[in-house]
């Protein structure tokens, strides 16, 4: 934009029939060295080392025919309809994974910024300007003069030299993707959440229906010992243990529907409302069962929390290159191009047309200290954000290593405690049949039933958790989200904003 204080044009501004020309060819040949010929002075990135072994502690190796992890997404690994209703309805509802929507878009609408300022920022406007200057200030007395102008300008365009404009645009672009996979990584812990919990409210159906199985049990036995303490067949003491037997039973039945309660009402809050469901046994057909756990090196790229934690390491990376360059000069370009004329009519008369082009260089000579400190600060974020990638790696091997641990010990202790239940069951008979006979006390029979309610519980605790390790080992190997997802994730090369195509 232009003003003028009189009818004479500004010392610094040149009109001619082709004014444009000048300021559009060096604002063309400014941006061609801008977008092509700048350099980076951030450093190369190199992938750190895993911090963890080759292979996986007591790992079976791969057997032919089952699916790596990436291939199974959730529905085929959760068959069971009930889940997959529920996961559906987290994955619309679940308000965390909300949150990460926002903040995807957010780190995608500071990406645009960054991606902006690679750009000359084109404005348009127009004015009229009127004014007197007396004649004290000026020997050929005064003046009224009135000007009128339109026109582009552009303001302070940074001539990316030495790459400090693109890194920062790079290192917004690696804070978006790793917003977009921290989504993916809150996605699939929604899931697995979602299944874990799903699991124990079927643990606790079964465990009540078990315990309320037992009360009908010692009810009829209680009426029974009633009838014969009637008549004098057995003891005070004796009806007093079959009553504590009920009410034990009773007490559990109590505890139980409580810890359901709070667990529904946990799920409610994962699904986003509440989520009626059909009482349910476990069953092994819950979960997939056949799942590899592959390489250790595999989870880099399957992963999204592992995945999220290199784009904040490159991220990090591309920061050292913009505190790099704020050591070199910087040059920023000024101009702008329109028509200027004192009287409204002649406003776009040949002759009107003006120019104007500024460069303009700063370099750094004393800034206390400032400059070295962001580049200090950079490294050391740099440094901080290598060790939480490696933390990170750490904590997926561990989770996934836990995993096939439980895995293989939970099923060998499913097996110990079904054959305890059996001998346990056969010990709570002879007791009774002791009893009857008159041979023990029926503080033996009461001894044999609480141990035989205690297996049962313990048995259906123990298979949950069992399916619970396979749905911790889905998500620990990085589970396949892919159905979850209605738009694929963003790559570095297919990202897209109102603009257009990013580069």
């Amino acid at each position: 934009m232009f003003s003028s204080s009189h009818s004479r044009p500004p010392p610094t501004t040149r009109r001619s029939p082709h004014s444009g020309t000048g300021f559009a060819s060096a604002l063309v040949l400014a941006a061609a060295l801008n977008l092509g010929g700048c350099m980076s002075l951030a450093p190369s990135y190199v992938r750190p080392a895993l911090p963890v072994p080759d292979t996986w502690a007591g790992a079976p190796a791969p057997a032919d025919g089952t699916s790596p992890t990436v291939q199974i997404d959730w529905r085929s690994y959760f068959p069971d309809t009930q889940l997959q209703a529920l996961i559906e309805q987290a994955l619309s509802g679940n308000r965390d994974l909300r949150i990460a929507v926002r903040r995807v878009e957010e780190a995608r609408a500071t990406y645009g910024i960054r991606r902006a300022d690679t750009f000359p920022t084109i404005a348009a406007g127009g004015s009229y300007v009127r004014f007197r200057a007396p004649g004290v200030l000026l020997p050929g007395g005064s003046i009224d003069a009135q000007a009128y102008q339109v026109g582009l300008t552009e303001s302070n365009w940074e001539l990316d030299f030495w790459g400090r404009v693109r890194s920062l645009k790079d290192a917004a672009l690696e804070e978006f993707l790793a917003s977009d996979a921290a989504r993916r990584a809150a996605t699939l812990s929604v899931i697995a959440n979602v299944a874990d919990n799903y699991l124990l409210l079927r643990e606790l159906d079964e465990r009540i229906a078990v315990a309320r199985e037992t009360i009908a049990s010692r009810s009829e036995s209680l009426r029974i010992f009633r009838r014969r303490f009637e008549v004098g067949a057995i003891s005070k003491l004796d009806l007093r243990q079959s009553e504590i037997l009920l009410q034990q039973a009773q007490t559990l039945v109590a505890q139980l529907e409580q810890s359901r309660a709070t667990q529904a009402h946990a799920l409610a809050v994962l699904v986003g409302a509440p989520a009626p469901l059909q009482p349910a046994p476990l069953d092994d057909a819950s979960v997939y069962a056949d799942l590899q756990a592959g390489l250790p090196s595999s989870l880099l790229e399957r992963r999204p929390d592992i995945v999220a934690a290199e784009h904040r390491l490159r991220a990090a990376n591309a920061n050292i290159g913009a505190a790099r360059a704020a050591f070199f000069p910087r040059v920023t370009l000024t101009g702008a191009v329109g028509s200027t004329s004192t009287d409204l009519h002649s406003l776009f008369a040949s002759g009107s047309g003006a120019w104007i082009f500024m460069p303009n260089i700063s370099l750094p000579i004393f800034d206390a200290g400032r400059n070295r400190n962001n580049l200090e600060l950079a490294n050391a974020r740099e440094g901080e954000a290598v060790a939480q990638y490696e933390k990170t790696i750490q904590q997926a091997f561990r989770d996934v290593a836990d995993a096939l641990s439980a895995r293989e010990w939970l099923a060998a202790q499913v097996q110990a405690e079904t054959d305890t239940l059996v001998a346990q069951s056969e010990r709570a008979r002879l007791a009774r049949l002791r009893y009857d006979n008159g041979a023990t006390p029926f503080l033996e029979v009461l001894d044999a039933q609480r141990d035989l309610l205690n297996a049962r519980q313990e048995l259906i605790q123990t298979r949950r958790a069992l399916l619970a390790s396979r749905v911790a080992l889905y998500a620990a190997l990085g589970g396949g989200v892919q159905e979850a997802e209605t738009t694929p994730s963003p790559s570095a090369a297919d990202i897209t904003l109102n603009q257009g195509p990013l580069p």
